[in-house]
């Protein structure tokens, strides 16, 4: 009978064991996060705040099932943590800044010439930098995502890790749907970027422009719209008409680096901005000893900060404040460095 007693509560303690490993592994949208299609009867106040017409959601909330994919790519990006290392940009230059890349991008410059220089014209963002963003978004409108946005961006925001950031995405795409955007368009990365620029919906609404003259905003099929979009983008970042957006340079080795370093606390990507020397001229860059590669200095009074992103001895660069307008559109050194010179390589 003792030993029975013992078993049987051997066994309950392995079943619990089990239960407790089960529910401490079990993906997070399996976790007390309420019915899907209960939250997204809850939405239909904040997008009637919207003006979304309740004919709208009535069309395609209903029919909408959590896509359990998403979530996964969601939970498994990588942390990047704050103390883990970064590795040296070369690599990713190479393969970002390529050969095939280069060529494809002079193709569609010389076949968008003249919207090019218009908007430029316009707005004061290179052509060079339009096209630059295009090739590196979606490789020049090669890809540019097959997940369904409204699926993807509802899975994301009732799941609810980052519902802070997916629910205005999802309120967003939906008032794109109302707007009269096919819901054929409204596909693209599974976090919600869509379109050859890869905006977020809600950038879309603020910032698609038609480029064309037809009286949409297609950044889908019409490279007239995509580009003219991605100027905008710029526009409302701050890009200043006529400035580079960096200078390559050679470093002295005796830089007293640490007499350079920044003095403020970013608030915001400080793991990319703590990387920047503080802000000096370029008069002032010039009489610590710095050349540029191509031998030529901008005006005096520009502002720049240093960034070796190989570390010591490689190339270096002095970055603008149009640098950090790139980084407004996408907070990573790599990827705007490579844009910026992806936009030089384009325009040679």
């Amino acid at each position: 009978m003792r030993d029975s007693l013992r078993l049987n509560i051997s066994a309950f303690l392995v079943a619990l064991a089990t239960l407790s490993i089960a529910i401490a592994t079990a993906p997070a949208y399996a976790q007390g996060n309420g019915d899907f299609q209960s939250y997204l009867e809850d939405l239909r106040p904040k997008a009637r705040a919207m003006g979304i017409r309740d004919a709208t959601l009535d069309a395609v909330l209903p029919s909408l099932t959590p896509n359990n994919r998403v979530i996964e790519l969601d939970q498994n990006q990588p942390g990047g943590g704050a103390y883990s290392p970064i590795p040296n940009f070369e690599p990713y230059r190479r393969k970002h800044v390529d050969a095939a890349r280069i060529s494809r991008g002079r193709v569609a410059y010389q076949a968008n010439r003249a919207r090019l220089a218009r908007i430029e014209a316009e707005t004061g963002v290179p052509e060079e930098i339009m096209v630059a963003i295009f090739g590196h978004e979606t490789n020049y409108g090669s890809y540019t995502g097959d997940f369904d946005l409204i699926r993807s961006l509802a899975t994301l925001a009732w799941e609810g890790r980052r519902r802070t950031l997916f629910e205005p995405e999802l309120l967003a795409t939906l008032k794109m749907l109302d707007n009269g955007v096919p819901r054929s368009r409204l596909v693209g990365s599974w976090a919600g970027a869509t379109g050859y620029p890869q905006f977020l919906p809600s950038v879309y609404l603020r910032l698609a422009k038609d480029g064309d003259g037809d009286g949409r905003a297609d950044i889908w099929t019409s490279e007239a719209d995509a580009l003219a979009s991605i100027a905008n983008y710029f526009v409302h970042s701050g890009w200043r008409r006529g400035q580079p957006w960096g200078v390559a340079v050679s470093v002295p080795m005796g830089l007293n680096r640490s007499a350079l370093a920044a003095r403020t606390n970013p608030p915001r990507c400080p793991r990319v901005f703590n990387r920047h020397s503080r802000w000096l001229n370029m008069a002032e860059w010039r009489k610590l000893g710095l050349v540029p590669a191509d031998g030529r200095w901008p005006d005096d009074s520009m502002m720049a900060t240093l960034l070796e992103p190989d570390g010591p001895g490689k190339t270096a660069y002095l970055l603008t404040s149009n640098y950090r307008a790139i980084l407004d559109y996408n907070c990573s050194n790599f990827y705007a460095l490579s844009v910026g010179l992806l936009a030089d390589a384009v325009k040679q």
